[in-house]
């Protein structure tokens, strides 16, 4: 797994495919309305439980952007295998890759929020 959420996602910048995803209006708009805690919120509970769409939810065009929209791309972005559950850990890192992405596209967002939002990792 990538340690430094800067590095990656300097890195994941030189792909053309990853760099092409913005937030639109309406997801600026909505992590706005919502909160960062709230859109944290959300990304935990999508990276637990389901597929990722190409849009309808800002944390969606995070994760394409991020490359954490699938096993594939964890395994090949992030070195986090395939073939079995994600940890707590993992999901965290996950979640931070995604926030801090939001982030940058939101500089008033703090980076730091969403953290530790699946609790003490064991």
């Amino acid at each position: 797994m990538t340690d430094s959420v800067s590095t990656i996602l300097e890195t994941l910048q030189k792909s053309p495919f990853r760099r092409r995803f913005r937030l639109s209006g309406r997801d600026i708009t909505y992590v706005r309305e919502k909160g960062m805690d709230t859109v944290a919120g959300h990304g935990r509970q999508f990276i637990k439980e389901r597929q990722t769409p190409m849009r309808g939810h800002p944390i969606f065009i995070a994760q394409h952007a991020t490359a954490t929209c699938c096993r594939g791309c964890l395994a090949k972005w992030h070195g986090i295998g395939k073939g079995r559950l994600l940890t707590a850990e993992e999901m965290e890192y996950i979640l931070r890759v995604l926030t801090a992405w939001i982030s940058r596209q939101m500089p008033e967002v703090p980076e730091s929020a969403g953290r530790d939002l699946f609790g003490p990792t064991s």
